[in-house]
């Protein structure tokens, strides 16, 4: 099994992935022990001045300005936990729950929160186990961190709340730990609030899309592909010389991708015979510019992702000068920008694939194709109703790339007054990656039957996009025919483009795609 060390000066998305979602095993280096011993000792010498210190011997929030005496203070860190456990809704996924507990060990290993070597130890050893706490959909406002989904982690540490096992079953936390043999932590000075200070929820998240995402746009380029040859576009709006004098680089990689899988196609070119165009449609000669729009957004989601990873997010820190500080790094403003960044360019792209869909469906604009594909127009209504699902479901993306971060509401008695939203960032940008997925999914199944339809007339597609096809049908996605129940072959479709198949199987023609 794959194996992730742990140690003081952050993490990768490779590793946030690995843990969250390949069940990878961690592991925490000998100097993040030692950073962890160093800082705890500066906390246990605060604690015991007479002189408060945020978060290590007085209350929280707005009720910070209380000084709490040393016989109170574990109850105060237990209840912290308690209290602050407080999500509703439908259970978060497991991978996020994984991704989550992961990232605030990695912030706690840096030496910077005061919390002991054992916590950590203990929060290792329960993603190890397979158990994963039950944390709910809503209760994170992204500032102060995460609050509520990290304290239902915290909750599960304590042998307290549910968490499922990993048979997969929910049962109480504390049987769960006990069948593992790991021990409930009993927490101590600062460590319940460095337990739930963090942006690990919305981060985790972020890692996540930005990985699907990149799969995704390279998945849409093929699609988009697969469009301008079915509808007998040209390939020359795709030339490198066009694209370096406006130098964007995922601009220059999307027209890259379109234009190797275009390569050796017989029915590209076509546009100024039967049905003389100049141009094609913006939905057609565009394709690089918005997807590779996108691509740069990705990117740039990359580097603030990158440095968040490098981060140590709590308050107060342990400073290596043996200063304890109250700070606002907790903000999950620079997160959720760029979730909903993301969020934005992802219903963008949905918004053109689909555009490209319905073309192919209309008889006016398809420059020769049956109206929706069908076999019998008419007898038989072939993709029309497949460009309804996918018509709501770009609709979906529209109203998920309204910004969450553009709203803020008050908390904690006015204490908390500006808060990021990042949680509800990113959990509708997971749902727009999951329909962004289904929407390049059903342009694939109609450019694919397109394609096919235009080989009856002796049009041969490219290598790359036959071997598409071969691998679709192969899959289980039909081609053309009388209608037949058309769920599952969108099902077939979706699964087709989320497993990476489409990409495999196109780059054993092209090589490595952008």
């Amino acid at each position: 099994m794959h194996t992730v060390v742990v140690g003081t000066s952050g993490t990768t998305a490779a590793d946030v992935i690995a843990v969250a979602r390949g069940n990878a095993r961690i592991e925490l280096s000998d100097e993040a022990l030692g950073a962890l011993a160093r800082a705890r000792g500066i906390v246990d010498a605060l604690a015991a001045k007479p002189e408060p210190v945020y978060g290590v011997s007085t209350g929280f929030g707005a009720l910070a300005t209380r000084h709490i005496n040393h016989d109170l203070r574990a109850q105060l860190q237990r209840n912290i936990v308690r209290s602050h456990a407080a999500g509703m809704g439908p259970r978060v996924e497991r991978e996020v729950v994984r991704a989550l507990m992961f990232l605030r060990l990695k912030t706690v290993a840096s030496g910077h929160t005061g919390v002991r070597p054992e916590v950590a130890q203990t929060m290792a050893d329960v993603l190890n186990a397979g158990i994963t706490p039950v944390v709910h959909e809503y209760g994170s406002l992204g500032c102060s961190g995460d609050l509520a989904p990290l304290s239902h982690c915290a909750l599960t540490l304590m042998g307290e709340g549910d968490a499922e096992g990993p048979d997969g079953t929910v049962r109480p936390a504390g049987e769960l730990l006990a069948e593992a043999g790991i021990a409930p932590v009993e927490l101590k000075e600062k460590e319940g609030l460095a337990l739930l200070n963090g942006t690990d929820g919305m981060l985790g998240m972020l890692c996540m899309a930005i990985a699907d995402l990149k799969k995704l746009y390279t998945s849409a380029d093929i699609t988009a592909a697969l469009s301008l040859e079915a509808l007998l576009g040209t390939e020359k709006v795709l030339a490198p010389e066009l694209h370096a004098i406006r130098p964007h680089p995922g601009q220059g990689d999307s027209a890259a991708n379109m234009l190797a899988v275009l390569q050796g196609s017989g029915l590209t070119g076509h546009h100024q015979d039967d049905s003389p165009r100049v141009q094609d449609a913006y939905s057609v000669r565009c394709a690089p510019q918005v997807a590779g729009a996108g691509r740069d957004t990705v990117t740039h989601a990359e580097l603030v992702a990158s440095r968040e990873l490098a981060s140590a997010v709590d308050n107060p820190v342990v400073l290596p000068d043996g200063r304890v500080e109250s700070n606002g790094n907790f903000h999950g403003a620079p997160v959720a920008y760029v979730l909903d960044f993301l969020a934005i360019a992802a219903a963008d792209l949905g918004s053109i694939s689909e555009r490209r869909t319905d073309r192919l469906l209309d008889k006016n604009r398809s420059h020769g194709l049956p109206p929706f594909l069908a076999d019998d127009a008419g007898v038989d209504s072939g993709l029309m109703i497949a460009q309804y699902t996918q018509a709501a479901l770009v609709s979906e993306m529209k109203r998920l790339a309204v910004p969450a971060s553009a709203d803020s509401i008050p908390s904690s008695a006015m204490q908390e007054d500006h808060v990021s939203m990042g949680w509800s960032a990113a959990r509708k940008l997971r749902t727009a990656v999951d329909n962004l997925t289904r929407i390049v999914a059903i342009e694939m199944y109609a450019a694919t039957r397109a394609i096919e339809l235009r080989a009856e007339h002796h049009l041969a597609p490219a290598p790359a996009s036959r071997a598409a096809i071969e691998a679709a049908r192969a899959a289980g996605v039909q081609g053309p025919g009388p209608d037949r129940f058309l769920a599952p072959d969108l099902a077939a479709a979706d699964a087709f483009v989320r497993s990476g198949a489409l990409v495999d199987a196109v780059q054993a023609v092209t090589g490595p795609l952008a």
